[in-house]
């Protein structure tokens, strides 16, 4: 098995900014306990192919409800390699949860961005049975899973990124 990538935490100032973007009325206190409770995503068993990702408080997602999940964690993974982000299996099929963009793609340039390549999830309650997702602090709710890429022939490609959703199409 290739080892190509490490979870590290964002630094605390990284991780209240986008808290607070998502959690207006939080105190610098609050976000500094959920900060020190974040876990780093892990396999569950030597073969899940899913890194899972924990909630870093407890969440109440109503029916139709989206809520944006600031997670805290950031990854460095060798060229060539892109994490794509989906919902644990077993909350879509209980809840339809759905990540808002489909599948997340963490690129591999994206750890360098002035966000640190902080990873947020958007999440909606897509439920058709009226039913309340709650997660508790440090469940699984997202897994990610590594994969390989390859580029074309003729590719030539130099800009560098510095920035997340939508950096690389900005001209």
């Amino acid at each position: 098995m290739k080892r190509i990538a490490k979870f590290h935490k964002v630094s605390f100032e990284q991780f209240k900014e986008g808290w607070n973007d998502t959690f207006k009325e939080t105190t610098e206190e609050q976000i500094q306990k959920i900060y020190e409770g974040i876990r780093l995503p892990k396999r569950a068993t030597a073969g899940s192919a899913g890194y899972d990702f924990y909630a870093p408080t407890e969440f109440v997602i109503l029916p139709g409800e989206t809520v944006k999940i600031p997670t805290g964690i950031r990854v460095e993974m060798e060229e060539n390699w892109v994490l794509k982000c989906y919902p644990r299996s077993g909350l879509g099929f209980k809840y339809r949860l759905q990540l808002n963009n489909t599948v997340g793609i963490i690129d591999s340039d994206y750890f360098y961005s002035d966000n640190e390549g902080h990873i947020f999830a958007k999440i909606t309650n897509d439920t058709k049975e009226g039913k309340t997702v709650e997660l508790a602090a440090g469940t699984g709710f997202m897994q990610g899973i590594f994969v390989e890429y390859g580029i074309t022939v003729d590719d030539d490609v130099t800009s560098v990124r510095n920035g997340g959703f939508g950096s690389t199409t900005k001209a």
